[in-house]
C-alpha cells in the first residue's frame, strides 16, 4: 500500500472503509437477530438491554481498547499480534505463548466469518415474495449459492485484489450509509429507543433476565472484527482508522437502534422466530438491491479476513512460528501476498462450515469463542507494551488491564458454552496452535546445540585449502548461510563441512547472514572482507515482512561490489578467463535430520519428532531462501541433542571353532 494512503485524507478514509471495517460492518446482519432468538420472550427489557449491551461493548472493546489504545502499538506502522509480540518479546520469553494462542485462535475462527456473513445476506432474499418459497434458510439452493460465492472468492485470490480492491471503499461507503439511513428511518418513528444507550438497561438485562449473563455470547458478535481491525493497521494507518471509526460506529449504532425500534413497534406477542430485523427495516421495493449490497459487503469482509490470514502466516514464517511455505506476490502493491496452501485450507474449511451448519443462526451459535481467547492474548501482550514500552504509570496500566480482563473474561465464560457446538473447529484450532508451538520450541532446542568458533583462527586453514592444487576445486565461489550474529564467528559445522566432508576447495568463501528486524520492510546489507578476496561475510538486515530471496539479494550485492571494483568475478580458469566468462558460484545448504544417536526426555523427543515430521511437509530450505537448485548443494547432517552414553562393550577373544575352516574341510 502506498504511503500516501496511510496519511489522513479523504481517499485514505474511503480505502480504510473497504479494507478495515468489513467484518465489524456486516455484524448488524445477524447480531440483533441472534439476541432475539436466544433471549426467548421478546419484550422492551430484552430489546433495550440488548442494544445497551451492544453499544457499550462497541464503546469499551472496539473504541477504547482497540481504536484508542491498541492502535498505538504500531510496529513502524504495522499491526497484528505478531507485530505486537515483536515489540515486547524482550520482556519475557514466555510471551511467545499468548502470541501463538492468539494467532492460532484468530485464524481458526476465521473460517466461519465468510460463511456466516454471506449466508446471512443471501437469506435476506426470503423476504422477497417471488423467492419466499425458493429461498428458505438451510435449503440446498442457499447452500449452493453460498458455496459458489466462497469458491469464486478463494479462486480469485491468486490474481490479487488490485482491480477489485479499488471498488471496496465506495461499496462499503454505500453500505454504511445504507445502515445509517435505514436505522434513522425507524428511529424517527420511535425516538424513545435512544434510552437504550443508557448502561442501566444493559445492567438490568444481565441481572434480571433468566439467561442474562449468557446473552453476552451473542452480544460479543458485534465486536468480533476488532482484532482483525488491529491486524490490518499497516494497510491504512492509525489516523485514517480512528477518524473513519467515528462514522462507522455512528451508522452501526443507528442501525441497531433502528432494528430495536422496529421490534418495539410490532404487536405484543409477535413471534420473531426466523425473523431478521435487519431485512425487515429495508423497504420492500429496495430489498433486492439491499441484499445485493449486503452480499458485496460480506464478500469484502471475507476478503479482508483472508488477506489478514495471509499476512499473519507470512509473519509467523518470518518469526519462526510456522514452517516455510510458498508465498507469492500477485501484484506490485506492497504487502499484498498470496499463500496457496493457506488459501485452499481456508476455502475447504469455509465450505465444510457451510455444509455443517447450513443456516446463519446455527453458525452464530458457534461463532466468537476463539476470538475471545485472541483478545485476551492481545490484552496480556498490551500490558507489557503499556508498562515497558510506553512506560505508563502502574496505577493507570492496572486500571486499564482490570477493565479489559473483566469484560473479556465475562465474554469468554459466556462463550464457553459454545464449545460443544463448535467441536467441528477444535481439531483445526489445536492443529494450528500445535504446529506453531512445536516449530517455535524445536527451533529453540535446535539453536541450543549450535557451536560457534572464531573465524579468524580458521583463516590460515581456509587459505591453505584454497591454495592447495592437489585438491580438486569444488567451486570458484562457495557460499554458506550462517546463523552467527557475531561477524567474527562461524558455526563449527560449516568449517567441518568445508574441511572434512570431501574438502571443498574454492577461491573465495562467502558467509551470508540474515538478521530479521522488528521493522516490517527493512532492506539493508553490509559487507565485511575478513580476508580480502578470500573470506567475505555479507550481513543482510531484512524486515519481518520481506521474503528472503537470497539468490537475488546475493546477486545484487556481488554486482554492486564488482561496480565498486572490490572484487573480480571473472573465471580463473585459463580457457575461460581470456574470454571474460564469469566464475561459478555454488551455495551449500545444510539440512538437519534427527539422529538415532539420541537419548532425550519424553517431551523433547515428542517436540523434535513432531518438528521433523512437519518439516517433511514444509518447503525445502533451498526453495525457502530463493536458491536455484542448479547452484545449490544440500548436505544432510545429523542433529544429536543428547547422545546415547553409558554403553559398556566388553571385548572377548575370538571364538576358536573345533571343526576348523571350510577350506580345511574341503
Amino acid at each position: 500500500m502506498n504511503s500516501h494512503v496511510k496519511q489522513l485524507s479523504f481517499a485514505g478514509l474511503i480505502v480504510t472503509l473497504g479494507i478495515i471495517f468489513g467484518d465489524i460492518g456486516t455484524s448488524p446482519l445477524y447480531v440483533f437477530q441472534t439476541l432475539l432468538v436466544e433471549g426467548g420472550k421478546v419484550d422492551p427489557a430484552l430489546v433495550l438491554g440488548s442494544i445497551s449491551c451492544i453499544f457499550w461493548t462497541l464503546t469499551l472493546q472496539t473504541t477504547f481498547k482497540y481504536i484508542v489504545i491498541t492502535l498505538q502499538a504500531d510496529n513502524n506502522g504495522e499491526g497484528g499480534i505478531f507485530s505486537l509480540y515483536a515489540l515486547v518479546r524482550r520482556y519475557g520469553k514466555w510471551l511467545a505463548i499468548p502470541a501463538i494462542i492468539g494467532a492460532g485462535t484468530l485464524l481458526a475462527d476465521g473460517i466461519i466469518t465468510p460463511p456466516i456473513s454471506v449466508t446471512s445476506a443471501i437469506e435476506g432474499l426470503n423476504l422477497v415474495p417471488a423467492f419466499a418459497n425458493v429461498i428458505v434458510p438451510g435449503n440446498n439452493l442457499i447452500l449452493i449459492i453460498v458455496i459458489i460465492i466462497i469458491i469464486l472468492l478463494f479462486f480469485f485470490q491468486q490474481f490479487g485484489t488490485k482491480v477489485v480492491g479499488a471498488a471496496f471503499g465506495p461499496v462499503m461507503l454505500l453500505w454504511f450509509v445504507m445502515l445509517g439511513v435505514l436505522g434513522t428511518m425507524q428511529v424517527m418513528h420511535y425516538p424513545a429507543i435512544f434510552k437504550a444507550l443508557n448502561p442501566y438497561y444493559g445492567a438490568r438485562l444481565l441481572m434480571d433476565h433468566p439467561k442474562g449473563f449468557w446473552l453476552l455470547g451473542a452480544v460479543f458478535l458485534c465486536t468480533t472484527g476488532a482484532e482483525a481491525l488491529y491486524s490490518d493497521l499497516g494497510h491504512c494507518g492509525r489516523k485514517n482508522i480512528q477518524v473513519s471509526w467515528i462514522f462507522v460506529k455512528t451508522t452501526l449504532v443507528l442501525n441497531y437502534l433502528g432494528q430495536g425500534a422496529w421490534v418495539l413497534a410490532q404487536a405484543p406477542g409477535k413471534n420473531f422466530t426466523g425473523v431478521n430485523p435487519f431485512f425487515e427495516i429495508v423497504p420492500h421495493q429496495f430489498l433486492i438491491p439491499g441484499v445485493a449490497l449486503a452480499t458485496m459487503a460480506t464478500i469484502i469482509a471475507s476478503q479482508a479476513l483472508i488477506s489478514g490470514s495471509f499476512t499473519l502466516i507470512s509473519e509467523a514464517v518470518s518469526m519462526n512460528f510456522w514452517p516455510r511455505i510458498t508465498i507469492k506476490y500477485p501484484s506490485n502493491i506492497r504487502g499484498q501476498i498470496y499463500i496457496p496452501s493457506i488459501n485452499w485450507i481456508l476455502c475447504v474449511g469455509c465450505i465444510l462450515v457451510s455444509l455443517y451448519f447450513k443456516t446463519s443462526s446455527a453458525m452464530t451459535a458457534a461463532y466468537g469463542f476463539s476470538i475471545t481467547i485472541a483478545m485476551l492474548s492481545t490484552t496480556i501482550l498490551m500490558y507489557y507494551f503499556m508498562r515497558y514500552v510506553k512506560h505508563w504509570p502502574v496505577w493507570l496500566v492496572t486500571i486499564i488491564l482490570c477493565v479489559f480482563l473483566t469484560v473479556e473474561f465475562s465474554f469468554f465464560v459466556a462463550n464457553a458454552v459454545k464449545i460443544l457446538k463448535r467441536l467441528f473447529f477444535v481439531g483445526f484450532e489445536i492443529g494450528l496452535i500445535f504446529t506453531m508451538y512445536v516449530w517455535f520450541r524445536a527451533r529453540k532446542i535446535n539453536n541450543r546445540f549450535l557451536n560457534f568458533i572464531d573465524i579468524k583462527e580458521q583463516l590460515p586453514l581456509l587459505s591453505a585449502l584454497s591454495a592447495d592444487t592437489t585438491v580438486n576445486k569444488y567451486a570458484t565461489h562457495l557460499i554458506y548461510l550462517t546463523k552467527a550474529n557475531n561477524g567474527r564467528q562461524i558455526e563449527e559445522k560449516i568449517i567441518y563441512s568445508i574441511m572434512s566432508r570431501r574438502p571443498k576447495r574454492a577461491d573465495t568463501y562467502w558467509f551470508v547472514h540474515i538478521e530479521r528486524t522488528d521493522e516490517p520492510y527493512t532492506m539493508e546489507y553490509s559487507v565485511d572482507q575478513i580476508e580480502p578476496g578470500k573470506v567475505i561475510r555479507i550481513e543482510y538486515r531484512l524486515g519481518f515482512r520481506i521474503q528472503p530471496r537470497v539468490n537475488v539479494l546475493f546477486r545484487n550485492v556481488v554486482e554492486d561490489m564488482v561496480q565498486r571494483k572490490e572484487i573480480d568475478i571473472t573465471s580463473q580458469y585459463e580457457s575461460l578467463n581470456k574470454y571474460g566468462i564469469a566464475a561459478d558460484f555454488r551455495f551449500v545448504i545444510m539440512e538437519k535430520f534427527l539422529s538415532y544417536n539420541n537419548l532425550f526426555s519424553v517431551s523433547e523427543g515428542f517436540i523434535l519428532n513432531s518438528y521433523f515430521a512437519i518439516k517433511k511437509l514444509a518447503q525445502s530450505e533451498a526453495k525457502a531462501f530463493g536458491l536455484d537448485t542448479s547452484e545449490t548443494r544440500i548436505e544432510k547432517i545429523p542433529l544429536v541433542v543428547k547422545p546415547v552414553s553409558n554403553i559398556h562393550l566388553k571385548r572377548i577373544d575370538p571364538v576358536t571353532h573345533a571343526l576348523g575352516s571350510l577350506a580345511e574341510i574341503d
